[in-house]
Formats: structure tokens, sequence, C-alpha cells
């Protein structure tokens, strides 16, 4: 059944490497490279949560509520991976792309028990691999949407 909930990965592109204050975790050093965020899209306004990042890394809504929101302005969108699914995956997913990349530690988990949400890797090819074996692995169904 395809609900318009679930789980997402958002796949950013960090032009040079960046000091960012970034919310309650402070200054936060971002290297140059690529960064998988996994988040719940699970609640009532669904995967419109997707559409409220693209907004901020736009520059068209300015509000700072999770550490993403940070990080969003200065990157390039390269690809949004979802699966629609009930099923509570975040960690599941953020934990298995985590086993072949380096972790922002404590970004976007400050709600659960795992290290980060936030993966990094200097390569994009690989790291939207490993994202889409995570969710081979885990999800039900994918959709990709690559972006230029």
């Amino acid at each position: 059944m395809q609900t318009n909930k679930g789980i997402y990965t958002i796949i950013l592109y960090v032009e040079q490497n960046t000091t960012i204050h970034t919310g309650g975790l402070g200054k936060i050093e971002y290297v140059r490279g690529c960064y998988a965020y996994t988040g719940s899209a699970r609640s009532k306004s669904g995967f419109s949560r997707i559409r409220r990042h693209i907004n901020v890394l736009k520059g068209i809504n300015k509000t700072r509520h999770w550490h993403i929101d940070y990080l969003l302005p200065g990157a390039t969108l390269k690809a949004i991976v979802t699966t629609n699914t009930e099923k509570d995956l975040e960690c599941q997913i953020s934990n298995q792309i985590k086993t072949t990349t380096t972790s922002i530690k404590n970004f976007g988990s400050t709600d659960c028990t795992c290290t980060s949400h936030l993966q990094h890797h200097s390569n994009f090819h690989r790291l939207l691999k490993y994202t889409l074996d995570a969710y081979i692995i885990h999800a039900d169904n994918i959709d990709l949407y690559l972006l230029k």
C-alpha cells in the first residue's frame, strides 16, 4: 500500500571545507564531499518535509529547526532516496549507511541512540550506492530522484 509517509535520505554536496554553527551541536567542520542525511517523514505532513528541506536549501525558508537546516544553505542537493512505509526504518537505514562512511557525531540523532544520521563520503557515486544498498536491505520499496 502506497502512502505519502516514510523514510528519506537526501544526498548533498559540500564544495569546500567549512565550519558551520549547527544549533545545539555548536561549530562543526564539514569536509568537502558528499553527505547523506536520513530522516523520517512518518508524521502527518509526510514527505512534504523534503520540500521544506529544499526550501531551506534555496533560502526560501530561513527557519532553523533541525540540525540539517544549518548545513542545507551551503550545499547542493544531488539525490533523494525514499521508501513509502509506516515502519520506523530511519535508524536501521542510517546505521547501514554508516558502516561504509564517516559519521558526523550526534547529528540528527537527538531523539534516538544512533551515533548520527549524517554520513560523509568523498565520492558521490559510492555514497549513492551505499545508500541504495541500505534501502535494498531494509525497505520494501525504493524511489530514487537524481538531480544535476
